[in-house]
């Protein structure tokens, strides 16, 4: 099974290039090596909106941040409030609890650094993140073995995930294997995550780009 990615990159050219550019280079590395790749792409549910601010508070402090910085971000995060508004009728004001601003200018910065510190991978394995989209990357020579990788780090990741209050849509979250043309393989097992299975497919997106099997000349519509 050969891959390809497609469409144009959003967001910052920059940044994203990066990510796309360290999953292409380990796919085409294990192709040359014959080795096999196993891709998760994780679906992080409503990932700006629910950042837990104390706890996104929390970190800033032990990451040693100046104090100055840290009030600036406080008192950025802290105190919003928003309303709800029907044809004439509005609602009273609530205070939010969570999250930073939708559409803010620095609001991937701040939900990079707040999962800067997701569990470190084993040698098999690698992560690539930008802001919200995530990667998380192994290399095998066995599909079975692909599958033990990932499920020992997204075992360590439960419970990160559950210690600062991100959900993962495990349903909408898919996984990849990526091997060259004309190689026999049985495909593996689903991953496991929260108890769910993430189901093994033809193409995901990751970072706004269309990763498709070219083996099977499927289209990908865009979301």
């Amino acid at each position: 099974m050969d891959y390809c990615a497609t469409s144009s990159l959003d967001s910052d050219p920059n940044s994203t290039a990066l990510q796309l550019a360290r999953l292409v280079e380990r796919v085409s590395r294990n192709f040359g090596e014959k080795r096999l790749t196993g891709a998760v792409f994780l679906d992080v549910a409503k990932a700006f909106d629910t950042v837990w601010v104390a706890g996104f508070l929390y970190k800033l402090t032990n990451l040693n941040s100046p104090s100055y910085l840290v009030k600036v971000i406080s008192s950025y995060l802290n105190g919003r409030t928003f309303e709800a508004s029907f044809q004439t009728a509005t609602s009273t004001s609530r205070r939010m609890q969570a999250g930073v601003a939708q559409g803010g200018i620095i609001s991937p910065v701040l939900f990079s650094l707040y999962v800067n510190d997701m569990p470190s991978p084993s040698r098999h394995v690698e992560l690539a993140l930008y802001a919200d989209d995530t990667a998380i990357i192994a290399t095998s020579r066995q599909p079975a073995l692909l599958v033990k990788y990932l499920e020992t780090y997204l075992s360590d990741l439960e419970r990160w995930l559950s210690e600062w209050r991100i959900a993962i849509n495990v349903s909408t979250s898919s996984a990849m294997l990526f091997a060259k043309t004309g190689r026999r393989i049985q495909n593996p097992r689903a991953v496991q995550l929260l108890g769910e299975p993430i189901q093994l497919a033809d193409h995901a997106r990751y970072l706004g780009v269309p990763l498709i099997n070219g083996s099977t000349g499927r289209s990908i519509s865009t979301r």
